[in-house]
């Protein structure tokens, strides 16, 4: 990231204040002990803060996590013409987005390549004003994850879309029209950009084979919150009647359930014990913020006991074994929590096995905790992971966003010290968590390189 970008970035969003090119250290061993509040989720307010473009009047999204891809997309926003009224207190983080005129020829490439989420910008501008020319966005190296089933789904609602040198130059001159659309498979990004243009286009929308991620019931909610009539929330079958003027509205974002995770088996690995709140009302057994993580992180050695408001997590007292995980589109295992899962894994007792279905390339964080003695031997798709009793400090880098979690969270456990690398992407989706951490008993530091 240079100056100047750096410079657009903290003006979009004045709490950001990390500069790019630093590390962290990490002196292991310590247990975690404490409260540890989880923040609003990093897959949830992406989309959402999309979705603000929809409408001219101000929309407002309270627990806002305050990690760099929200930055980023910030200074997207504002170029693109909205105003951003931030807002902090003692309960998080707020944004007022006002987007009364949208200038959408205004997307550089600088901002758009550095998250993937910026895809979604398709499908809101050409709802909100019928043409987007965007940079093929960027985002974590964890596979082919191309932008084909966006663009059919749009070209089905009527929109001319051509690719070429690195640039998607989409037209709906006539507006969008509604559209049976069957997604090839689940997408997450692609059921949410279609969800984003079916709300200004006219007539219909169903999307089927829809992904049915939280995340998107809460994308869901927020639509019909601002004036969106959307039917088969949670199932795999959305119904999106279009034509409406949306409106202005206020919306909270849901708790990161990956961080969630992320933060239980943190405890787990240091021998600790975090009370995890979710920030929810009325949720009754935070531990359904895991889905299908929770009774394998159980059969792993996690213990979770609920308690008012959230979580105790920590080790069971039979200690961490190994166990068998296949990551699978929701409701299955998610692919999100499976490099935190292989950090568990790896210090359990006995072998066990992680088999990602979703991204083909996401084993890039097992050399590196082979860095810190971990026993993985990866063949194709799975990963075959045979516990050591403890693993070792190292100089590792973190090659996405959950990579860098889990090495992270292998370094509070680890024996010794762990330089991490590659800050952007634990920055990109995660809440100041190294200052979180620091707060409940982890030694760590962020040293300037």
């Amino acid at each position: 990231m240079t100056d100047p970008l750096f410079s657009a970035i903290s003006e979009s969003a004045p709490w950001w204040r990390v500069r790019p090119g630093t590390s962290l250290t990490v002196e292991g061993g310590a247990p975690l002990a404490g409260t540890y509040r989880i923040s609003g989720a990093k897959n949830a307010v992406l989309p959402l803060m999309v979705a603000t473009l929809l409408s001219p009047r101000p929309v407002t999204l309270n627990n806002v996590p305050a990690s760099l891809d929200v930055a980023v997309l910030a200074a997207l926003l504002r170029r693109l013409g909205a105003t951003l009224d931030w807002r902090e207190d003692v309960s998080g983080l707020s944004l007022t987005v006002t987007a009364a005129a949208i200038h959408a020829e205004r997307i550089e490439r600088d901002l758009v390549t550095r998250m993937r989420a910026s895809v979604l910008l398709l499908g809101a501008l050409l709802a909100r004003s019928g043409e987007a020319d965007l940079p093929l966005p960027g985002g974590d190296a964890i596979g082919l994850r191309g932008i084909d089933y966006h663009v059919s789904g749009l070209r089905a609602m009527g929109a001319d879309i051509t690719l070429s040198h690195g640039t998607v130059r989409a037209r709906a001159a006539a507006g969008l029209k509604g559209a049976d659309i069957r997604l090839p498979g689940p997408s997450v990004g692609a059921t949410e950009n279609l969800m984003l243009a079916a709300v200004g286009a006219s007539g219909t929308t169903t999307i089927r084979n829809a992904a049915q991620e939280p995340e998107i019931t809460d994308l869901a909610h927020c639509l019909t919150a601002m004036g969106a009539t959307i039917s088969g929330i949670g199932s795999d079958t959305l119904v999106i009647a279009g034509g409406r003027s949306l409106e202005g509205a206020v919306h909270r974002v849901m708790p990161d359930r990956i961080e969630f995770g992320t933060l239980a088996a943190a405890a787990a690995i240091t021998g600790g014990e975090l009370t995890l709140l979710p920030g929810v009302t009325g949720l009754g057994d935070a531990t359904g913020l895991l889905g299908a993580a929770d009774p394998v992180f159980r059969q792993a050695g996690i213990d979770l006991r609920p308690v008012a408001g959230g979580v105790v997590a920590g080790r069971a007292d039979a200690g961490l074994a190994g166990v068998d995980i296949v990551t699978q589109p929701f409701p299955g295992f998610p692919t999100d929590l499976q490099a935190p899962a292989m950090a568990l894994l790896a210090i359990a007792e006995g072998a066990g096995s992680i088999t990602e279905t979703i991204f083909e390339h996401r084993f890039r964080h097992v050399d590196e905790l082979r860095k810190m003695g971990a026993n993985i031997t990866v063949r194709g798709r799975t990963a075959l992971v045979r516990g050591v009793p403890r693993l070792a400090g190292a100089h590792v880098e973190g090659s996405d966003v959950r990579a860098a979690a889990a090495l992270l969270i292998a370094g509070l456990g680890a024996a010794g010290t762990t330089v991490l690398g590659g800050l952007d992407h634990l920055d990109r989706g995660y809440d100041r968590i190294a200052e979180k951490l620091s707060a409940v008993g982890a030694r760590i530091r962020r040293t300037e390189e």
